[in-house]
């Protein structure tokens, strides 16, 4: 192998392992079957959300994470692997491919890394279930309004039937 064919694996195997660490959560899949036109939309569903969907050669893949917190992805590498690699949300890449593969029938989960985690196909399928952040702050902070909103009626429904002489009199 030349010296250059050497260099550019290097440079591929360096970019691997980079994408990796930056990443919250990896997730793995076979996207054989899908068409180039559904393999885009599903790219521009996964760019919207901040994920990155590569492919690499398994072979290089294997080499970048030897001896890593990744290694336990090993077992996912036969066959045709692509990679949604999300820095902020851990949930966004398997929500999305979760979508995908109802939609297009054809690709499937072949496991993950989240957060520190080795994850199978069925762990990441759980976490494609999760909602986002965004939805889990929305829905606590609804859970916390909806106490003091119940509060704030019920004061305004004393006030509204108080006599208003009553009313004056404590002003």
């Amino acid at each position: 192998m030349s010296v250059e064919a050497k260099k550019a694996k290097q440079a591929v195997i360096d970019e691997i392992r980079a994408n990796f660490d930056k990443s919250v959560s990896i997730v793995a899949v076979d996207y054989l079957g899908i068409t180039v036109s559904q393999a885009d939309e599903l790219r521009k569903q996964l760019r919207e959300s901040d994920v990155k969907f590569k492919v690499y050669k398994n072979s290089l893949v294997k080499r970048a994470i030897e001896g890593t917190e990744y290694e336990g992805l090993v077992d996912v590498l036969k066959g045709s692997s692509a990679f949604a690699l999300s820095e902020d949300d851990a949930t966004a890449g398997p929500r999305i491919i979760k979508k995908a593969i109802k939609d297009f029938e054809k690709m499937e989960f072949k496991g993950g890394f989240v957060e520190g985690k080795v994850y199978d196909k069925a762990g990441v399928e759980a976490l494609a279930d999760i909602p986002s952040r965004e939805e889990l702050i929305a829905r606590f902070l609804g859970s916390v309004q909806a106490p003091i909103s119940k509060v704030v009626r019920t004061f305004k429904a004393i006030a509204d039937n108080m006599p208003e002489s009553e009313a004056v009199a404590n002003d």
